[in-house]
């Protein structure tokens, strides 16, 4: 007879194109696919898929059964979705996260799914913007928090949240506290996002002027790396507000005024619209729910910073 592991291992060698994909996606060996495949077409029949040393491709049947194979691996889902017990789910859901996030909630969000989804393990793997968009086209993560949405048709997006772009630096670099120019900034080193990113590309476009002198754009993947590079007054950083509120509280930085508009970075939950993806599903909501609730957070704690910090002296009393 011909059981439901075989058809779901079926469904992903096609859709990931190899068996090392299928096998990875579904948490178990090369060999192990390879049986999988072997008994299903001996149940069948028929020979269902196509094997070269590059590919995997299905046969006419194997397209016919494709077919089948989407439709009964999403009746699936939908059946899940409506009748389990959520924290029963179970499984491996490979997560690639914008190191921006896990600067601020990811910690909050792997405890909320271990505690509402217990079985559910969480691969994560943290990388910037447009690696994370490749390697969830490539399929070689489930699901992505980065900057987006991503305008695909086979993707499916969630927005978490709007972060706002500073320019802040260390104390020791002497810079006032009045509203600071391009001419101001362009005395320093700037260090900000890796190349490749839009972060990176809007900050090199408002120093790449004539009028100014060449730029010394400091850039790195990892905002660790950023805020200790700020923090030891080696530049100017220009980073989201949010992953350096410690800093700012503690006077290690110091939040610049400048005539500079850097855009917002919005970021979103992103994954393939596929017949398998309740899991990706319902990390999303999660993290859309606990995403929000720490942006609209951080904002009161910033306005209320920055009343006190704007309210005036009384004179002491004789």
């Amino acid at each position: 007879m011909v059981d439901f592991k075989s058809i779901e291992t079926f469904l992903w060698v096609v859709t990931l194109g190899s068996f090392g994909g299928a096998a990875r996606k579904l948490n178990t060996t090369q060999p192990a696919i390879s049986q999988r495949i072997s008994q299903l077409e001996a149940e069948m029949g028929v020979k269902l898929l196509q094997r070269d040393s590059r590919s995997v491709m299905p046969t006419p049947s194997g397209r016919q059964m494709m077919q089948y194979a989407e439709k009964l691996i999403g009746l699936r889902a939908e059946m899940l979705a409506a009748v389990m017990d959520r924290s029963a789910m179970r499984g491996v859901l490979r997560l690639g996260v914008s190191e921006t996030i896990v600067h601020t909630w990811l910690p909050k969000l792997i405890e909320r799914v271990a505690s509402t989804h217990p079985n559910l393990s969480l691969e994560v793997e943290v990388d910037i913007t447009p690696n994370l968009r490749a390697r969830l086209l490539a399929q070689e993560i489930d699901l992505a928090f980065c900057q987006g949405p991503l305008s695909l048709s086979n993707v499916r997006n969630r927005v978490l949240c709007d972060y706002p772009i500073s320019f802040v630096a260390s104390p020791s670099l002497g810079l006032g506290s009045g509203v600071l120019t391009v001419h101001d900034l362009a005395r320093f080193a700037i260090i900000t996002f890796a190349r490749k990113t839009q972060p990176y590309e809007i900050v090199r476009s408002l120093f790449n002027r004539p009028d100014l002198p060449s730029i010394r754009l400091h850039a790195s993947a990892s905002l660790a790396t950023v805020i200790r590079m700020a923090t030891d007054g080696i530049g100017v950083a220009v980073i989201p507000t949010a992953i350096v509120e410690r800093e700012l509280a503690e006077g290690q930085l110091r939040l610049l005024s400048t005539d500079l508009q850097v855009p917002t970075l919005t970021f979103a939950a992103s994954w393939l619209a596929s017949p398998d993806t309740l899991a990706a599903e319902l990390v999303a909501d999660l993290a859309v729910k606990l995403a929000q609730v720490e942006v609209d957070t951080a904002a009161t704690r910033n306005v209320s910073a920055a009343t006190v910090a704007a309210r005036p002296v009384s004179p002491a009393l004789p």
